[in-house]
């Protein structure tokens, strides 16, 4: 029989035992999921390799209006996990205080293959991507330093830093590593086009006819699996004369730039409309007349563009039979990317 002296020697050693467990668990290496047929990822995760407990942070993060100014706007008002964390119905970004943005909220997933962010490819690193939207004044107004502050007083992101980092302080650095963690992990492989390529699935001949469609006249700049090359283009939209956007060469200024935007992937368009940098179009119809009609030709044109895309309606009813098969329910009802309910 054992003392009741021993047992309440063994009672804390358990206790100590199950925080070292805990603790282990959350700073362990957390693996990248993504299907075989995927390209290397490009984000170097040597130098901020995936943790548990940082995924974790930056999902609480994410999903905290503490972000903006007046402590109303999160990440997710304009990036929706159950929109592919997209804006739906919104042309243009909204922030704080009504405050309008100046372009269409992309869609957050396989961040992990892209080089450059925001439509303008201004921001060449994720891992300090928030601080566009954090600082921007119709967004969520906030000052860095003054949001440092604010999760310096938090008793809860205390504990969250100290899980994360080994001790308590929130910095810059930290908060921006652990909002790319948790965005990193978001990755689009489970829709009907997936279990095709894994031979679980088969193409209607509507959706088989609109895959030769695609792939004839646009994979050159929506290339497989990832659905984008996510480089940069001119795909011949008029200027919006409210919005007077250049792309890429409203920063550099270069001739080569203007009306550059970076090429969005077309994975779950069906969950992520209005599409083009100023949402300009409703319906992925009104995409596919704007190839046909509407492309206005000036010295950055795409080559691939310098003649319309003409479908008759059949071709049409096809192609977008295939681009719905890149829907990724799964990925939208993931609770694993959803707020974390108490």
């Amino acid at each position: 029989m054992i003392s009741n002296n021993v047992h309440s020697k063994l009672k804390p050693l358990g206790i100590l035992s199950l925080l070292l467990l805990m603790a282990f668990y959350s700073l362990q290496e957390f693996p990248l999921v993504y299907p075989s047929y995927f390209p290397k990822p490009l984000y170097d995760f040597k130098a901020n390799p995936l943790k548990r407990a940082k995924i974790e942070l930056g999902r609480k993060l994410f999903y905290d209006p503490i972000l903006s100014r007046n402590n109303m706007v999160s990440c997710s008002s304009c990036h929706n996990s159950n929109q592919a964390f997209s804006h739906a119905g919104n042309g243009l970004s909204k922030g704080i205080e009504d405050g309008i943005g100046d372009r269409n909220s992309p869609a957050i997933f396989n961040l992990a293959w892209q080089k450059k962010f925001m439509w303008d490819g201004s921001v060449v690193n994720i891992d300090v991507q928030a601080l566009a939207p954090i600082n921007h004044p119709k967004e969520m107004g906030e000052d860095i330093n003054v949001l440092v502050r604010k999760l310096n007083k938090s008793k809860e992101y205390k504990t969250l830093f100290y899980r994360s980092f080994g001790d308590s302080l929130a910095t810059t650095e930290r908060i921006m590593r652990s909002l790319s963690q948790f965005q990193l992990t978001i990755v689009s492989a489970n829709s009907k086009y997936d279990k095709v390529k894994q031979g679980k699935a088969k193409f209607t001949e509507s959706e088989a006819n609109g895959y030769q469609l695609f792939k004839n006249n646009c994979s050159s700049c929506h290339t497989e699996p990832l659905f984008s090359s996510y480089e940069f283009a001119n795909n011949g939209l008029p200027i919006n004369p409210e919005l007077k956007d250049y792309g890429k060469w409203n920063k550099t200024m270069e001739s080569e730039d203007k009306l550059m935007f970076k090429i969005p992937s077309l994975r779950n368009l069906s969950y992520t409309y209005p599409y083009m940098h100023d949402g300009r179009f409703q319906t992925l119809n009104e995409v596919l007349e704007h190839y046909e009609k509407g492309i206005e030709k000036s010295p950055t044109l795409a080559k691939e563009l310098q003649n319309p895309i003409v479908f008759n309606p059949k071709q049409k009813e096809n192609l977008l039979a295939f681009l719905r098969t890149l829907n990724d329910s799964v990925m939208v009802s993931n609770r694993e990317y959803q707020k974390i309910n108490k």
